[in-house]
């Protein structure tokens, strides 16, 4: 599979493809650039809109509009484009990061520190009418967020970790976390995430210019190279979610790839699952 150039753009931090079966759109973020993108496929139609602080994620709702994971925390956007704050828990020195919409319709958010500073960041589960569970409190980067086809087991990244964790779910319970694989030491770092409809884990590998897909096993079974240094996530879209698109970032030490910071896509990668919206 080869590359190819989406969306010709210079995001200092792209981040979070969704895909929005109901507008027919892919939705991406650039988190250090307080914007969020969408993109039309079919017309080639691109939208930016400003957020007026760093936001780690975005994603669809049910009744239109959209769920996002700022610096301050989880905000909502309704269709005609008002603003409203579903939780505001503010922490200096935090920020949200990746997030995922569950099959249930509830939101899976992530938050780090800027410094990175190891177990200074969370996962948390927020309901549709705003309630929080905090599922994990020591994570220093939480990263990529995927289900099973059968809704049964969570994958879930803390990047600087190295692994690829799974877990089965129980409601709103995640239980018995295991490594389903680890990547190497200077092959990158793992970073977001999508599962197809083979059950199989696509991750994005920071510092390692590539895709991996892992079955649901843990063997490593594509790899996939790619011209930018830092691809940051992944996510199936576009008829019949075959094509694979691949969000990158230009910030880090060097000098950038002239495609660092576009959207890319991979054309018949798929399929891939139906990104499920955020209920509230």
């Amino acid at each position: 599979m080869r590359p190819e150039v989406a969306v010709r753009e210079r995001a200092a931090l792209g981040e979070g493809p969704t895909w929005d079966p109901a507008t027919g759109r892919l939705t991406w973020v650039d988190i250090l650039g307080c914007r969020v993108h969408t993109y039309d496929p079919a017309s080639g139609r691109r939208t930016v809109m400003a957020t007026g602080q760093h936001v780690g994620a975005a994603k669809p709702r049910a009744g239109g509009g959209l769920v996002v994971n700022l610096r301050d925390g989880i905000g909502l956007y309704a269709a005609d484009g008002a603003f409203s704050w579903l939780v505001h828990d503010p922490v200096a020195g935090r920020r949200g990061n990746d997030a995922a919409v569950a099959p249930d319709g509830a939101l899976w958010a992530g938050t780090m520190r800027y410094d990175e500073q190891p177990g200074g960041g969370t996962l948390s589960r927020i309901a549709p009418d705003g309630s929080v569970t905090e599922i994990l409190d020591a994570v220093a980067v939480s990263n990529g967020t995927g289900w099973s086809p059968d809704g049964s087991l969570m994958y879930y990244i803390d990047s600087p970790t190295r692994r690829i964790d799974v877990c089965r779910v129980d409601g709103p319970r995640l239980l018995d976390r295991r490594p389903l694989a680890t990547v190497e030491e200077g092959a990158g770092f793992p970073d977001g995430l999508t599962v197809d409809a083979d059950g199989c884990v696509w991750v994005a590998l920071w510092d390692g210019a590539a895709l991996r897909r892992y079955t649901p096993r843990g063997d490593l079974d594509r790899t996939v190279r790619l011209p930018v240094r830092r691809p940051t996530a992944c996510a199936f879209g576009g008829p019949g979610l075959r094509d694979l698109y691949v969000t990158t970032a230009r910030t880090g030490p060097g000098r950038p790839h002239p495609l660092s910071g576009s959207l890319l896509v991979l054309p018949d990668a798929g399929p891939g699952m139906p990104s499920p919206a955020f209920a509230g």
